[in-house]
Parts: structure tokens; C-alpha cells; sequence
């Protein structure tokens, strides 16, 4: 994909290509970031379809510093905000306890490659995903699933570096303790 600035240029003279090519390059990261942080199908695409309405209705007003992509992630995750106070949760993302550390630690060198790549474990990594808590699962997304750096996080979620960086180090340590749990489980059944 081009660079931020010719594409901004290019969406600002409502090229439809340009358009069409943002959409394919970030709705399904979209979508993904919106399900994981509102657990709900319909509502994630209904924040899709949301985020783009305002990149057309804003993109008169986008500055320019920051890049198309940040500024879409970052319209989402507020989307998913109002959606989250509307169901009357009244914690935020920022209110959410920070202090919980796994108690179990597995050696992971033992799991077969092959088993990683099946539907079922896949379907494992994505339940254990959703049992972690907001904040940790939303940094988790925004990381490690959708690759995105830690400066881009940060300003997405409007947070500092460091606190993405513990937020990743403990979602990761509680994801790892949680697929311990499934996997002893899994093994056992398996076995």
C-alpha cells in the first residue's frame, strides 16, 4: 500500500479505489479488534461499518500526523466504548484491574507442532483469548494478532508505552496460564 500521505491526499478526493483498498486492508482488523473487545458478532460488524461512515464523514478533517490506519483502530476502540456504556458497563478499559498474575507456568517445547494447527486448538487459543480481561485482551489483539508496534497501541488505546508493554507482558503470562490449564485438560482426555 502506498504511503499515508498520498493515501490520505487520495481518500480526501473521495477516490473510491483508495477507499475500496483501505477498507479491504483494515476491516477484518477491525472487525477482529471489535469482537474481541465486545464479545459480540453483530456489534463488531456493526463497529466496522460504523468506523468506516466516519472515516468518509472526518476525512476532510484528519490532520495528517497520524496514520490512516491508527486513526480507524482508534475510532473503533472508541465505538466499542460507547457500545460497552450503552450495555451499562460502567468500568472502563483504564479502571480494570491491572494485578493479576498467572500461578501456573508450562514448558511449551513439548507441544507438537502439528496439533497448534488444528481447528480445535485454534478454536482453544481464541476461547482463552476471550477469558482475558478487557484491557489485556484488547492490547493482546492490537499486538499480537494484528501486529501492530507499541507506539501504535499506545496511541490507540490513549495510554502510555509502558502500560502497554505490562499490559502485553501479563496478558501473554495469563494466556499462558490458561491454555496450560486447557491443554492438561486436553491431554488428558486425548490420552
Amino acid at each position: 500500500m502506498q504511503d499515508d500521505a498520498t493515501l490520505l491526499a487520495r481518500l480526501r478526493q473521495r477516490d473510491s479505489t483508495a477507499f475500496r483498498a483501505v477498507f479491504e486492508q483494515y476491516s477484518d482488523k477491525i472487525y477482529r479488534l471489535a469482537a474481541g473487545i465486545l464479545q459480540n458478532e453483530t456489534e463488531a460488524d456493526g463497529v466496522v461499518q460504523d468506523t468506516f461512515m466516519r472515516l468518509i464523514e472526518k476525512i476532510d478533517t484528519l490532520k495528517g500526523t497520524a496514520k490512516v490506519g491508527t486513526w480507524l483502530y482508534r475510532v473503533a476502540y472508541n465505538l466499542c466504548q460507547d457500545r460497552l456504556r450503552k450495555r451499562g458497563r460502567t468500568q472502563s478499559l483504564e479502571q480494570m484491574n491491572d494485578e493479576i498474575m498467572p500461578a501456573i507456568l508450562t514448558d511449551w517445547s513439548q507441544t507438537p507442532q502439528a496439533a497448534l494447527q488444528s481447528a480445535e486448538l485454534t478454536a482453544l487459543l481464541t476461547n482463552a483469548i476471550d477469558q482475558l480481561p478487557l484491557s489485556y485482551r484488547t492490547v493482546l489483539i492490537l499486538r499480537d494478532v494484528d501486529g501492530l508496534s507499541t507506539r501504535e497501541s499506545a496511541d490507540i488505546l490513549d495510554i502510555s508505552i509502558s502500560n502497554v508493554k505490562v499490559r502485553l507482558h501479563r496478558a501473554r503470562l495469563q494466556l499462558r496460564e490458561i491454555l496450560s490449564e486447557t491443554f492438561t485438560q486436553y491431554v488428558e482426555v486425548v490420552e
